[in-house]
């Protein structure tokens, strides 16, 4: 018991005659022989990648918007589109009622003059020109020939509508 003592005495004592100050440690150096170091760039290549990923990503987008606009600006400028057809029918109709008084109660068929040489030989077509606009009226058996460019009824003539005979006349 007595080393007991002493030892609690020099603990509470604690001078520094007594402590010996801690050694250092130092870890041994060990080389890795066993992986030889690589020289990989994971991140350049992720790099890479990416930004191959964003110039094709942008060149698709940019192709998509490309004809994307072309086919809008398509839709509006054409003159054959069905929304469009009923549109410029009815404002032709418009037109041709501030000059001459028409059919009522009946929607005229509206037709446009493409090559007035191939109908040269019909006497209604004969001061016809490309674009004019022929409006049909069935029921009440007229057709009227248009200029939408002059603002100007070019011709009115009854509809004869009919079979043909064996003589090539039309009965009505």
């Amino acid at each position: 018991m007595d080393i007991q003592k002493k030892e609690i005495i020099n603990l509470k004592n604690n001078s520094p005659k007594e402590v010996a100050p801690p050694k250092e440690v130092v870890a041994p150096r060990v080389q890795n022989t066993e992986m030889p170091v690589r020289h990989v760039r994971p991140r350049s290549r992720w790099r890479v990648f990416l930004v191959i990923l964003v110039v094709v990503l942008l060149g698709a987008g940019s192709a998509v918007y490309y004809f994307y606009r072309q086919a809008s600006d398509l839709k509006k400028n054409s003159p054959s589109g069905q929304g469009d057809a009923a549109a410029q029918a009815k404002d032709v109709i418009a037109k041709v009622s501030r000059l001459i008084v028409l059919p009522q109660g009946e929607e005229p068929t509206v037709a446009t003059v493409s090559d007035p040489e191939k109908l040269k030989d019909q006497l209604f077509f004969v001061n016809a020109k490309a674009g004019d606009k022929v409006l049909i009226y069935t029921n009440a058996k007229k057709a009227i020939l248009y200029d939408p460019v002059a603002d100007k009824i070019v011709e009115v003539a009854p509809l004869n509508i009919g079979t043909a005979t064996s003589s090539g006349t039309t009965s009505q």
